[in-house]
């Protein structure tokens, strides 16, 4: 039986032991229509009154350049809470390559035009979570979706919020099962729309010269909202349930190692998520 077969079997009539075998070996989702298997979780601090610089500049000039080389640019955004943060999101197939297309990038043409104008904006790029989806199925998925053309003008009124809950050890398959079981629904039913779920990725950092957080434990989920006022209500229904109340946050504050971390992000006009 082949891979993606023995993969799909699992999951329709196995689900808990295929949570286990994706946390396990992150590479065997690559037979699956899901981006992507490795994602960077990338949080900048900048200059004040420079974020828009280096959005202007990223969207420019580091989509393309980096998707040519086999990376995903899965979405670039405005931190709501913080005017000097910008946070964006980058896929890979896999470790190995990612280790090959972020040497052919940094080394390559694109950014030694561009990498001072970048550099200036900045004052950290080092807080990186280096993420695969926690289930075979739990990743990005955009379809047919098209990103918007350079220099497109249109504002985008979504929000997307990555929730990063933080452990003492590795994220296990009941928490996973907790997730998809009891607080999915909860979420959903509270008018969120669940967009991916992730967990750390424990492999060594295949390119060194991009640090990123080792020897963190996270779970980190993200979901979609039409609009900044789509997400109060979502948190005035979700403080209302009975189960999130009783149930679902008194399960939270047992595992969790601190509270967690929200990021309200809104996208770029050329994000793609």
């Amino acid at each position: 039986m082949s891979i993606l077969r023995t993969l799909k079997f699992l999951v329709a009539t196995v689900p808990f032991a295929a949570q286990a075998f994706a946390m396990e070996h992150p590479d065997a989702q690559l037979s699956l229509e899901n981006c992507c298997p490795i994602v960077e979780l990338r949080q900048y601090t900048l200059h004040p009154g420079k974020r828009d610089v280096l959005i202007d500049l990223f969207d420019r000039e580091f989509v393309e350049s980096q998707e040519a080389l086999g990376m995903k640019i899965i979405g670039q955004f405005r931190d709501l809470d913080n005017a000097n943060r910008f946070v964006w999101l980058r896929g890979f197939p896999d470790m190995p390559s990612r280790a090959e297309a972020l040497k052919d990038f940094y080394g390559g043409p694109v950014w030694k035009a561009h990498r001072e104008a970048a550099n200036a904006t900045m004052i950290d790029s080092n807080n990186v979570l280096l993420l695969h989806p926690a289930t075979p199925t739990s990743g990005f998925s955009f379809g047919n979706k098209e990103r918007s053309q350079v220099g497109a003008k249109e504002t985008r009124s979504e929000l997307v919020v990555a929730t990063i809950y933080y452990f003492d050890a590795p994220v296990d398959a009941a928490f996973v099962q907790f997730f998809e079981k009891t607080m999915k629904p909860t979420v959903i039913g509270s008018g969120a729309t669940v967009l991916a779920y992730f967990v750390t990725e424990h492999s060594e950092n295949t390119f060194p010269a991009l640090p990123v957080r080792e020897c963190e434990n996270v779970f980190v989920w993200f979901a979609r909202f039409d609009d900044v006022p789509g997400y109060e209500r979502y948190l005035a229904a979700l403080t209302q349930s009975p189960r999130w109340r009783d149930e679902i946050s008194k399960e939270l504050a047992r595992r969790l190692k601190r509270a967690p971390e929200i990021l309200k992000l809104s996208p770029t006009t050329r994000s793609l998520l």
